[in-house]
């Protein structure tokens, strides 16, 4: 039987971008001959995208496309930041991104759905996954199409923002975006925060004046009047109000200026935005590193 090196395990992982223990196995199976291993993964690897599907994705990309007044924003998720650098996976994702501009899916299965080189969209995720040996997951996506200007940011390739925008100038566009990625609004205007979270932090601020309540009175000294309790409740509403707001937000290349004044200045505005941060919400599987790499050993020996 043929030695199988690290040299040749290599080899044929880049080939194939199949996990180095396939690697192996095949090479194993084939007996050294590279072209043979690489025939076995290719028949093998078409069933791994089943067994990978209920692993967690909280890694991945979020790409964007934009064209004659119509653009995307998509999160494709995988299980590693590996795979996040594979020039296959960002291909998928871009092009998702057109697909999405272009043909307007209704939601994730009609975007699955969509014809891709002879297949579907989900066929070649499913072909992708079975190659590199990982789950991959198209997770959410928004479509804008507008008479006005589109412009997008992209922070690496984890963070991503389509702004909806009207300015003369098309960098007003590109730096309300570079500022949304940075600063990570959560609505356009402060009448628009989502109801749960001023409730969320109506809460916070009252657990706060009643700890303040309760030292006061421990400390002997006189407790704030109801009115005042309520006042100072609001105030802290008002202020978180202004802080996850875009048109309240001090603008991020100069502090003195609010985005809406920035805008006003220009004589622009902000009709809409989208901002994905890769992963978000996503419950990530705590791994111990050590105890999988020693299982790897010892699964090695095995074989």
């Amino acid at each position: 039987m043929a030695a199988i090196t690290a040299a040749m395990v290599g080899e044929l992982r880049g080939k194939t971008d199949a996990p180095m223990m396939e690697c192996k196995k095949a090479l194993t199976e084939a007996d050294g001959d590279m072209a043979r291993a690489e025939e076995i993964l290719r028949v093998k690897l078409g069933g791994k995208a089943s067994k990978a599907s209920s692993r967690v994705t909280a890694e991945g990309v979020v790409a964007t496309y934009i064209a004659n007044g119509v653009g995307a924003i998509v999160e494709v998720n995988c299980e590693t930041d590996f795979v996040t650098k594979n020039d296959e996976f960002l291909a998928l994702a871009n092009v998702a991104a057109k697909l999405i501009a272009e043909h307007n899916p209704a939601d994730l299965a009609a975007l699955a759905a969509l014809p891709l080189d002879g297949k579907t969209l989900d066929d070649q995720r499913a072909a992708l996954i079975g190659r590199i040996g990982e789950n991959m997951s198209f997770r959410r996506f928004a479509r804008f199409a507008t008479p006005v200007k589109l412009a997008s940011y992209l922070h690496g390739t984890r963070i991503g923002v389509m702004v909806e925008f009207d300015a003369a100038d098309e960098q007003v566009g590109k730096d309300v975006a570079m500022h949304i990625a940075a600063m990570k609004p959560v609505s356009l205007s402060s009448e628009q925060v989502p109801a749960e979270l001023i409730e969320k932090e109506r809460s916070v601020a009252s657990l706060k004046a009643a700890e303040d309540a309760a030292k006061a009175e421990a400390e002997g000294k006189k407790p704030q009047s109801a009115e005042i309790v309520a006042k100072r409740i609001d105030g802290s509403i008002q202020k978180y109000l202004k802080e996850v707001s875009l048109l309240n937000q001090p603008f991020v290349k100069n502090d003195k200026q609010s985005i809406e004044q920035m805008l006003k200045a220009a004589s622009a505005s902000v009709k809409s935005f989208t901002m994905y941060v890769v992963g978000e919400g996503i419950e990530k599987k705590q791994d111990d590193f050590a105890a999988e790499v020693a299982a790897q050993v010892a699964a090695a020996k095995q074989a």
